[in-house]
Formats: C-alpha cells, sequence, structure tokens
C-alpha cells in the first residue's frame, strides 16, 4: 500500500486505530510489571565466555569470593588500641550474622600459630582487646605487621587502617539477595560510626560492587528519562511551534517506550546498568519518524493544503523513507546481538522494538490523532524556505571546495583513529556520585586492592599440596609476584607452610622455609587445620583432594592493558619455571573484565559488518539504483570514523561501552542519508530535474526535518552524559559526535558527491 492510499485509510478509520493502538499499547506494555534490576556482574559475559568459564570452575572448585570487604579508619591513624581493636573485635563477630556470610576474616580471628615446646597453639590473634596491656598491643602489632597473609590485605603497612573480609554464598534463588545483603551491612555500618564516631567505615567487595550497578540502573531511569521528555517537549514545541503536533509527537514518542518496556518485561529480560539506557535511546529515536511526518504535514497546510489533505500528502512524500529508516535503525540495533555482553544484546533487542513501534505508531496513530486534534497554520504565498534553500544555494555554488574539504576533514580524523587504545577499569565504570566508587578508592589508596588474578594451581597428584618440590615452585612463582609493579599482596598457601615448619622447631627463624619432607609436610597441615576454628578452614585456598591450591594475586588499580599483560608475563614465567601440571590461565572477575572490551570490538566488527551490507542491500534494491545505493555508503562510515578519530585525539581510550558505538549509530545516521537521497531521488524522477536543482529540492523539503531531528538525537545521547555509569556516558557522549559528523556529512559531503558523481546526468526513472 502506498502512502497516499495509506492516508486515506488512516483518515477514515482514525477511531479505531486510535481506540486499537491505545489497546495494543496497553496490552503490550502491561509487561513491564515483570521488568527486574539484576544485581550480578556476571551478566556482562556470556555463557560461553572462556574467562567466565575458568572464574567458575575455580570458584566452583573453592570457595565463592563474592564478598563485602568492611574497612575501618580510626581518626587517630592507629588502629593498634584498646578501644579499635574492641571495635575490631565485636564486628568481627557481629559479620556472621550478614545473610548468607560463609566466611569472615580479620586481624582478631587471624589464627596466629606459636609453639609452647612440642606443641602447636593456634589461636585468634586477638582475644578480649579491652583488657590488654601495653605488652599485648606491641605484640600484636608486630605479629600483624610481619605477617604476610594481613600486610596490604587486612592490615596497612602504616597501621592506620584495617580490613574485616566477609566471603558471601549466594543461593542464587531471589533477586533480593544482593540488596538483602548491602542493605544489613550499611545499617550495621552507620550504628557503628554512630558508637564510634571516631572511626570511619567503607565499604567495597563484589557484593558493594553488584548493588551499585542496580543503582546505576535505577537512578539512570529515575534521573535520565525525565530530562529527556523535558528536553523532547521543549525542542519539539520550539521547532514545530504548534502545540497539537508537540502533543502527538510525544504521545507517539511515550507509547512507542511503553510498548517497548512492556514486551521486554514479557520476554524476561532484566536491566542492567546499559539496558536501562534503552527508554531514554527509544524516546530519541521515536522522535524522527514523528519530526518528517508532523513537518512535512505543516509545510503542506502553509501551502494551502487542507489538513487531511496535508496528512495524505505527508505520508505519499515520507512513507517510503521513515519505513526505510525504521527498518536501518532496528538492523542497526539488532547488530548488538553479536555482542559478547549479554546486556548489549538486550539493549539493542529493546531500541529495536521501541524503534519498530515509533513506525507504527507514526504512521497509523499520529495521522490518525492529528485528523482529530485541531491545528492552526497559517497559509503563506511563499513558500520559500529562507534559511534552507539559501544554503542549499550555498552548497551547490561551492561544492567543489566542500567536496574537498570534507574529504580533507574525514582522512584527518580516520588517520586519528589508531590513537585510540583498549583500556578500561571495571571500577572506575562507576562515577564519584556512588559510596561503592569512592569507598573502593579510599581502600586502595589506603589498604588493599580489589584487582585480582587467581589460579588453581594443581600439582599433579592426589596430596602433591605437601610435595616439597610443588611448594618449592610455588614459593618461586609467589616471590616473583611479589616482585612486580603494582603488585600489593600474594596469598600462597607457602606462607602458610613456612610459619608452620618454624613454629614445630621452636619458632627457630632459621625453619622458616618450605619443610624438606613431605611426610612432615601433610603432617604441619593435618595438625594446623585440626586446630582451626568452624567457619576458617582451609577449604577456600585447597581443594578436596588437596591435589591443588588456589593462588591469590592482589594489585594496585590498573588498566586493562596492565592486567592484561601481567598475567601474559605470568604464563610466560609458569611455562618456564613451573610444574608442567601448573599451566592454567588466571581467572577473576578482574581477568574478565580486561579481556571484555577487546572481544567485544572483535564480535560488534562481524555483526556491524551484516548491518552494513544489509542495510546497503535495502537502499539498492529501495532506490532502485545501485550507483545512489553504493554512494550512500560514504556519509554512512564516514560518521563513525571521523567520530572514532576525534575520540582519539581527545581521551584515546576505548571501554566496553564505547566499542558498541559503531554497529549502533550504523542505523541511527543512515536515517539522514535515506531522507535526503528520497527527496533527492523524487525530484529527480517527478520532476526532470538535474542534479544542482534536486539538491536545491531535498534541502527545501527534507532539511529542516533533517537539522531538527539530528538536533534532538544529539540532544537525547547528550542526556546520557549525565549517567554516572561511565558505559552510559561514554557510550552517549561518542554517539552525539557520531550524529552531528553525521549531520555535516549529509549536509556538506553527500550533495557535492552526488554533483560530482552524476554531472547532470539523468537518473533511469
Amino acid at each position: 500500500m502506498d502512502g497516499a492510499r495509506l492516508g486515506k485509510n488512516v483518515i477514515r478509520f482514525r477511531w479505531l486505530i486510535l481506540i486499537g493502538s491505545i489497546v495494543l499499547a496497553m496490552a503490550a506494555g502491561s509487561g513491564g510489571r515483570f521488568l527486574g534490576f539484576s544485581t550480578d556482574y556476571r551478566v556482562f559475559f556470556g555463557k560461553d565466555n572462556p574467562q567466565l568459564q575458568a572464574f567458575e570452575n575455580l570458584q566452583n572448585t573453592y570457595t565463592k569470593n563474592d564478598n563485602v570487604l568492611l574497612a575501618l579508619a580510626p581518626s587517630d591513624s592507629k588502629v593498634f588500641t584498646r578501644e579499635t581493636l574492641a571495635v575490631i573485635e565485636q564486628l568481627t563477630q557481629d559479620a556472621w550474622q550478614i545473610p548468607y556470610s560463609l566466611r569472615v576474616d580479620s586481624i582478631s580471628n587471624f589464627q596466629h600459630t606459636w609453639a609452647d615446646e612440642d606443641e602447636l597453639i593456634v589461636e585468634d590473634l586477638v582475644k578480649n582487646a579491652a583488657t590488654l596491656s601495653e605488652a599485648d598491643l606491641a605484640r600484636i602489632q608486630d605479629v600483624a605487621l610481619s605477617e604476610p597473609l594481613l600486610m596490604n590485605r587486612l592490615i596497612s603497612p602504616e597501621g592506620h587502617v584495617t580490613g574485616i573480609n566477609v566471603t558471601i554464598n549466594l543461593p542464587g534463588k531471589s533477586m533480593n539477595e544482593v540488596p538483602e545483603v548491602v542493605a544489613f551491612v550499611r545499617e550495621m555500618a552507620m550504628d557503628l560510626e554512630a558508637a564510634h564516631p571516631d572511626i570511619k567505615v567503607h565499604l567495597s567487595g563484589m557484593i558493594m560492587m553488584n548493588n551499585s550497578f542496580s543503582e546505576a540502573s535505577q537512578d539512570d531511569m529515575s534521573s535520565l528519562l525525565p530530562i529527556m521528555y523535558l528536553v523532547l517537549m521543549l525542542t519539539m514545541g520550539l521547532m514545530l511551534r504548534s502545540v497539537s503536533a508537540t502533543i502527538a509527537a510525544v504521545l507517539v514518542i511515550g507509547l512507542s517506550a511503553f510498548t517497548a518496556l512492556g514486551l521486554a518485561g514479557w520476554a524476561g529480560l532484566l536491566f542492567t546498568p546499559p539496558s536501562a539506557s534503552a527508554p531514554t535511546i527509544i524516546l530519541t529515536l521515536a522522535v524522527a519518524d514523528s519530526v518528517h511526518i508532523l513537518i512535512t504535514m505543516l509545510q503542506e497546510m502553509r501551502r494551502g493544503k487542507t489538513k487531511n489533505d496535508a496528512i495524505i500528502e505527508s505520508l505519499r512524500i515520507n512513507m517510503q523513507p521513515v519505513f526505510l529508516t525504521s527498518l536501518t535503525t532496528a538492523i542497526g540495533f539488532l547488530s548488538m546481538n553479536t555482542s559478547d555482553a549479554p546486556p548489549f544484546h538486550d539493549l539493542g533487542n529493546m531500541v529495536a522494538t521501541g524503534v519498530v513501534a515509533a513506525f507504527f505508531y507514526s504512521i497509523l496513530f499520529l495521522p490518525a490523532l492529528m485528523s482529530i486534534l485541531p491545528v492552526w497554520v497559517k497559509a503563506h504565498a511563499d513558500t520559500k524556505l529562507h534559511f534552507m534553500d539559501g544554503f542549499g544555494d550555498f552548497v551547490v555554488a561551492r561544492r567543489k571546495p566542500l567536496l574537498l574539504g570534507m574529504l580533507s576533514l574525514t582522512i584527518l580524523f580516520v588517520f586519528s583513529v589508531p590513537l585510540n587504545r583498549l583500556n578500561d577499569q571495571f571500577v572506575n565504570y562507576f562515577d564519584e556520585r556512588y559510596a561503592f566508587r569512592t569507598d573502593t578508592d579510599f581502600i586502595v589508596e589506603n589498604l588493599t586492592g580489589i584487582y585480582l588474578i587467581e589460579y588453581s594451581l594443581e600439582s599433579g597428584e592426589t596430596g602433591g599440596v605437601s610435595n616439597p618440590e610443588y611448594l618449592e615452585k610455588l614459593e618461586a612463582f609467589s616471590n616473583w609476584y611479589k616482585s612486580q609493579p603494582r603488585v600489593l599482596h600474594v596469598n600462597s598457601l607457602t606462607d602458610i607452610m613456612k610459619r608452620l615448619n618454624k613454629n614445630m622447631h621452636g619458632d627457630d627463624p632459621a625453619y622458616y622455609k618450605i619443610p624438606d619432607d613431605r611426610e612432615l609436610s601433610a603432617q604441619y597441615l593435618l595438625l594446623y587445620e585440626l586446630s582451626l576454628p568452624y567457619g576458617l578452614d582451609l577449604n577456600n585456598q585447597i581443594n578436596i583432594k588437596k591435589s591443588a591450591t588456589r593462588f591469590t594475586v592482589t594489585m594496585e588499580s590498573v588498566s586493562t592493558n596492565e592486567m592484561l599483560a601481567m598475567e601474559e608475563t605470568a604464563q610466560d614465567w609458569l611455562k618456564a619455571n613451573g610444574l608442567p601440571s601448573m599451566q592454567v590461565p588466571g581467572a577473576s572477575a578482574t581477568i574478565m573484565f580486561s579481556h571484555i572490551s577487546e572481544r567485544n570490538i572483535k564480535s560488534m566488527l562481524g555483526g556491524t559488518s551484516i548491518a552494513l551490507v544489509l542495510i546497503s542491500g535495502i537502499l539498492i534494491f529501495s532506490f532502485r539504483n545501485v550507483k545512489i545505493g553504493l554512494l550512500s555508503l560514504v556519509p554512512n562510515l564516514v560518521p563513525a570514523g571521523m567520530a572514532f578519530g576525534l575520540w582519539g585525539l581527545m581521551v584515546g581510550e576505548i571501554g566496553v561501552g564505547t566499542s558498541i558505538v559503531a554497529g549502533m549509530s550504523l542505523g541511527i545516521v543512515v536515517d539522514d542519508t535515506i531522507h535526503f537521497l528520497s527527496k533527492y531521488l523524487r525530484a529527480k524522477r517527478e520532476k526532470n530535474a538535474d542534479s544542482h536543482e534536486a539538491v536545491r529540492y531535498a534541502f527545501h523539503n527534507v532539511g529542516t526535518a533533517l537539522w531538527v531531528t539530528s538536533f534532538v538525537l544529539t540532544a537525547g545521547f547528550l542526556v546520557l552524559t549525565f549517567s554516572g555509569f561511565a558505559l552510559n556516558s561514554q557510550m552517549g557522549l561518542l554517539t552525539a559526535i557520531t550524529i552531528v559528523f553525521a549531520l555535516l556529512a549529509d549536509f556538506l559531503l553527500l550533495p557535492p558527491l552526488l554533483m560530482w558523481i552524476e554531472k547532470k546526468e539523468k537518473i533511469d526513472r
């Protein structure tokens, strides 16, 4: 059905269309009640992700490392006082009451070992802190500040900050488990600070990070959506200068987002920080179709047509380009399903659904509503659009310098693309409005890090963890890591074995080394394990068969490049110096996030290529002109290249958020090209115009709509820059830059290219 016939039928059945649209929107939107917020950082990784699989295998072998870290900073910068140690002792006991707690580690319950003649004594380092003597305090401080298992992990070298690490084992049966833990811990911290104003509590760990993902999602939806709606209403009102048109457009936008989010709920999707930006993006994109239809309608009314005739003419002119732009935009966002991060699948699918919904509401609901609402437009005898007509004349007159200038600018920016490098720090995903970020920054600066590399190092035999040869290799690996820059702490079984060997030789410092005899090592380890209290065993460090141990490296705040370089160097060391059984990759959340940007870019390149081929084929088929279809690739590819080049000059780093922009923006930047070429070809075919006149016709009829929609799209994505979640703010900024370059390409590069290539030739009609 062509646009004119559709327009007549829409006006004829307008009440039925309006009622049907609202009923369908309500039915689809009712699924929104099933939408929830994910509280698990693992959602960023697909089930087939090799780093996730390695991480899950390690956690299944030992205990999970989901944790809450409570860092205590006394105002006098002295941890080893009776008062502070008493608080630590009490908080360590209270921490066992945290929901789903599995283990609590602190300096107070650290299992200190010492020899009493032939007997091994294993006891809490701090007991009855309030009654300790000065000598006891000095002894505890000496032990804590010389113990490798505590230093830069649970106590700072200066003794001014200490930590209590609580291991959490979430059942995974409810979405409320993480918020439940966080609420309990935050209340515990508030109560402690109220009772002891001289102690500040900082909260970090994987549980706190998980909760921050959920908070970021909810904050974006509660703060950015109202801003976006306000921007849209003001922009539409100023640009359309019609109350009725503005109301209709805002309703279309709202119905589109409502429908898309409702269908996402029916599909069982969950909001994550990336997908939480979907409503804002849908609101932004849904504007485009409405603007083109409404601006053309209002222009036709100013030329003297009745409202209904203007609606029919607008649909006749815009039906094809609106359909094509909706289709290509949906394809661009659907290409995000090739991303290695599932949250971007959800974002792409939600937005694609919203774009399709916006198309149908724009060609059915919008004209039906406009045929009912009163529209006051004053007819003008002079239909010349002074600015756009003058701009069109300028482009035609200056076509050669514009072509050379734009090509030079494009080359400059494209050659700057290599200045970008892959880099991320997942803690920096959150800005300083989130307590997790500020608390973690404090902990990293004053106590320990949360960037980990972990290994499950096999001995190659059951009970092999007592083998001196294995322990010597383990110790060598530990010493190598401790010598590396940016490494804060290494947690290795060898530190325990060396201490036990010293204890069993009358605490003689000369025996602080790996035992020479395997049987002795096994006996020491068994004696130590039998002496440990419930909840503080070695299950988190030794596997059931005692054939492997967990080896954990804690690093300063490092970039993904530094983390991957360190792991690569460690693998080289293991190959050259370790046992064959120790050749295993490092595994941790840090390693997972370090790989995701690179994996995401590689996967998105394939998706973007597929989208480009599909979009190009659609344009060639729709325009019925191979030359024009192929030419459209230039203004579609140039914006992303220029944007990434400018990003290389401005920022120089690409993370997981910016890695999706090329594929996502492809479907958006095509829109302006389609509308311009549609009007250009209409002038050639219907008015027998040459290329110069066709360019002027395109500027006259669609120029205003293009810069209006580009302005709205840019404003919409710039709203995302207010997000406290870096993936969204960076994605929003880079996409906005791409859209600006797209408008420049369609206004200043595409028309000169058309005139240069066609050279006033007639296009087959």
